[in-house]
């Protein structure tokens, strides 16, 4: 069994043996990119050492109160500690309430579980208070940390964890878990599966949220537009895109894959593009800019959310980039 997990199946295998023996570690740390299931991986886990009725050692039941609470992060012996916000910090003030909650005995449950969410937003007096907790672990308490990568965090801290570094599952394994779990149409599956990525739960969210395909579609309509357009009307999307930064980082991204699909097809990759239901405009961009104009847009797209995450002046950033957009008379349609 894979815990109802889409890929990931090495992961599930160690976790399994450690929750199986009784051997697991006191602290976990589970790196990967959004939405690959860092989450989902660490709540599994938490339920199968405190599962009361497993199916089999190591198996969670998942549907006894135990796993159900822990599925919603809601069980009494389970703390979830995150940044109020996406991009946000999480803050020492956190850590150390934690700490202090560790400190005592499970409420109900074999194990005190606490889940520390995107712990890369950690400001450095929260990460060095869990360094803390790290070095005196209670008994009876494991610690489970998502983070984008291990390199983002003290090597303190990632030294004293059981490191999964879980990478983008490919595009069949994705497929196939979407049309099993959702009865999804093959092709509907596919799309999904390559639009994310290989990235389970982005994909899961993809489906259950139309809204983030309509804006997905809209960025799209957008870029190609601009792509004809001169510096006034691109400056003016540019004051706009800049009042705000999330959704501003989310276009970027959209764009950044297409420009990667367009930079595999001008190379004559044979990689299967990510955005999958945009092959002629795809074809379009790589036939008209080529390998060198298509290297340039997503080394400026890169850079610009590099920048981004460094608190430059957004508006700033955005209008150089879109100085770097190349230029055609001819751009591409939607779908």
């Amino acid at each position: 069994m894979n815990w109802e997990m889409i890929g990931h199946d090495w992961a599930v295998a160690v976790l399994q043996k450690h929750a199986a023996s009784g051997q697991q570690r006191h602290a976990y740390l589970f790196t990967g990119p959004s939405g690959v299931g860092r989450r989902t991986l660490a709540l599994r886990f938490a339920q199968a050492v405190n599962c009361p009725q497993p199916r089999a050692p190591g198996e969670p039941c998942g549907t006894c109160r135990t796993c159900t609470l822990i599925e919603k992060m809601q069980h009494p012996d389970l703390a979830v500690v995150q940044a109020e916000e996406e991009g946000g910090t999480l803050k020492v003030d956190q850590v150390r309430e934690l700490g202090r909650s560790l400190a005592l005995a499970p409420y109900e449950a074999r194990y005190r579980l606490a889940l520390l969410l995107r712990f890369e937003e950690a400001h450095i007096s929260a990460a060095n208070a869990l360094l803390k907790t790290l070095e005196e672990p209670a008994d009876r308490v494991i610690l489970l940390v998502t983070a984008e990568s291990s390199e983002a965090l003290l090597p303190t801290i990632v030294s004293r964890c059981e490191v999964l570094r879980l990478r983008p599952v490919p595009y069949e394994i994705v497929s196939a878990g979407l049309q099993a779990r959702l009865g999804l149409p093959a092709e509907r599956a596919r799309l999904l599966a390559q639009l994310s990525g290989g990235r389970p739960g982005y994909a899961l969210r993809l489906h259950g949220s139309p809204e983030i395909m309509q804006r997905r579609e809209q960025s799209l309509v957008d870029h190609f537009q601009l792509l004809s357009k001169g510096r006034v009307e691109r400056f003016a999307y540019a004051e706009k895109l800049a009042r705000d930064k999330a959704a501003l980082v989310d276009v970027l991204q959209t764009w950044l894959s297409l420009w990667r699909d367009v930079l595999l097809k001008a190379g004559g990759a044979s990689t299967p593009p990510t955005n999958a239901d945009q092959l002629e405009a795809i074809e379009n961009l790589a036939g008209q800019f080529g390998l060198e104009t298509a290297h340039q847009a997503v080394t400026a797209l890169q850079r610009t959310l590099e920048m981004l995450d460094q608190n430059v002046n957004t508006r700033l950033a955005t209008e150089v980039l879109m100085l770097d957009l190349p230029k055609t008379e001819n751009p591409p349609t939607f779908g």
